[in-house]
């Protein structure tokens, strides 16, 4: 890392996932900044096969009762994660879901003009990876700006129920992202050196 981070390497250095907040709405302006920076991430084919969802007020509330209701059908730890989102769900004044529409998959199907499990799975990837990219921009717009976020996974477990929930008719949802304002200042987490995790090939 250079000894003067600029302001992009700064900011991802600063992301980290924060699930207490305080109270306070994000305004709209802000929320559509964080938004844009989502939509403009990398997407296989340039298909954009994304769907932002905005949940607020009443939906809000559904989706943390969603979360806490189903937790008991798994695993003391999944049930406990899933109890934790429920909680962070509902002390955010939002959450953006990021849901896949299907398209990518049906533009490969038609692009290599086959119908096999193989080429839905590879396109299917790729949709993932992409909404994937845009969640990650969501986020590090969201800590350039003071914002506080943290990316629920625990939800894919109940997946199906919450597209159904956001009135998603198809695609899967790929992330869940309670935000706000921070509760309280806090350091993230320690990462591994890169030495742990890098590998030079020549």
């Amino acid at each position: 890392m250079p000894s003067e981070p600029n302001a992009t390497l700064k900011t991802i250095i600063a992301r980290h996932s924060i699930r207490r907040f305080a109270s306070g709405e994000v305004d709209r302006e802000t929320l559509e900044t964080v938004l844009d920076a989502a939509n403009r991430a990398p997407s296989a084919h340039n298909r954009q096969s994304w769907r932002f969802c905005v949940v607020h007020g009443t939906k809000k509330e559904e989706l943390a009762r969603l979360a806490a209701s189903r937790a008991a059908e798994f695993s003391r730890p999944a049930s406990v994660l899933l109890r934790m989102a429920a909680r962070s769900i509902s002390a955010a004044p939002v959450v953006v879901a990021i849901a896949n529409t299907g398209d990518l998959i049906r533009h490969g199907r038609s692009l290599f003009q086959r119908e096999d499990e193989t080429t839905a799975d590879f396109f299917r990837t790729m949709e993932i990876q992409s909404s994937a990219a845009a969640a990650e921009n969501l986020l590090l717009a969201a800590t350039s700006l003071g914002l506080a976020t943290v990316w629920l996974g625990i939800l894919y477990l109940v997946k199906d129920d919450v597209r159904r929930l956001l009135g998603e008719p198809r695609g899967e949802f790929v992330a869940v992202v309670p935000i706000g304002w921070p509760a309280a200042a806090a350091p993230g987490p320690a990462k591994r050196p890169l030495a742990a995790v890098v590998r030079y090939l020549e």
